[in-house]
């Protein structure tokens, strides 16, 4: 599974139906059957809507939240050391033109540094790092630049309580240490509604049942970016003429399962973002890149019909 993602940015309504759900079926891959307790959307599937239908679900179903102080089991003094003082959208300002920047291996001697650019960088962790690798998370220079955001796979209930008792890695208590070793370091937690709702809408809008885990750090990280952004460009999430199977650019791992996913349904999130691309083919072919408008920027329908 994908673990971290790097995004970049410059500064230069209600709206759809929330889908109807039932109970899931089939395994989990990974996990055992069930252990999420996602419940499908069960009717009014399909493959057919238009970029507009779709950024409008997205925008009405998939707000950016994190984790503030008094939400839920999150309180106590303790936490208010902990949160950082300004919110996200103070501390990153209006954003105009962002870039995605996946971890893709295909990004290994692109080349495009000059077409991405060196900018201020807003980066997606997963929990597993921070708690698998958690010495190069405090140490690496890596994560003592830029806005910091972690995420971890919750249960579909989005139960804050029961969540905070049983994350999926146990990160808590070192994004406390983090943020008392590094308190100017801006970092934030991902509120854990927001993979579960980007994930009903993929689903809502693929016709075969995907897997009931989370949405990959990828696919979250442009919905972060098209919460925060007017106007968002994604390298090598859909793949260019430079497709391999290695996993990231920064390892050695070699296997397609990384582009087309098995943990994360990562081909219909593929789908889902070609499907709402506002770019070329040409510019897939040769850069990677995908075009994608920001959520502020769609005007949509006030009621539901």
């Amino acid at each position: 599974m994908s673990q971290s993602g790097l995004y970049r940015h410059s500064t230069d309504q209600p709206v759809a139906c929330p889908p109807r759900t039932g109970n899931v079926s089939g395994d989990v891959r990974g996990k055992p059957s069930g252990y999420f307790g996602v419940r499908r959307m069960v009717e009014g599937r399909s493959e057919n809507r238009t970029r507009k239908e779709i950024m409008c679900a997205l925008k009405k179903q998939v707000p950016l939240s994190v984790m503030k102080l008094g939400d839920g089991p999150f309180s106590g003094d303790e936490w208010e050391r902990s949160f950082p003082s300004k919110s996200l959208e103070e501390t990153l300002g209006p954003l105009r033109s962002c870039a995605v920047v996946t971890s893709a291996g295909a990004l290994l001697n692109s080349g495009l540094g000059p077409e991405i650019g060196n900018k201020t960088t807003i980066r997606l962790v997963n929990s597993k790092l921070v708690v698998l690798q958690w010495n190069k998370f405090f140490r690496s220079p890596d994560y003592k630049t830029g806005t910091l955001i972690v995420w971890d796979p919750a249960p579909y209930s989005k139960n804050l309580t029961q969540w905070y008792k049983k994350p999926d890695f146990k990160f808590f208590k070192l994004y406390q240490q983090y943020r008392k070793l590094f308190p100017e370091q801006p970092f934030y937690i991902l509120g854990p509604a927001f993979h579960w709702n980007l994930w009903d809408v993929i689903q809502d809008n693929s016709v075969p049942n995907i897997v009931p885990n989370p949405p990959s750090t990828g696919m979250q990280g442009i919905a972060v970016m098209m919460n925060l952004c007017e106007k968002v460009s994604v390298y090598e999430f859909l793949p260019s003429h430079r497709r391999t199977s290695l996993c990231h650019y920064y390892e050695k791992h070699h296997s397609w399962s990384c582009t087309v996913g098995s943990y994360h349904p990562m081909k219909f999130e593929k789908l889902l973002i070609g499907r709402i691309n506002q770019g070329s083919d040409e510019d897939i072919a040769a850069l990677g890149k995908v075009t994608l408008n920001g959520l502020s920027q769609e005007k949509c329908p006030e009621k539901c019909p």
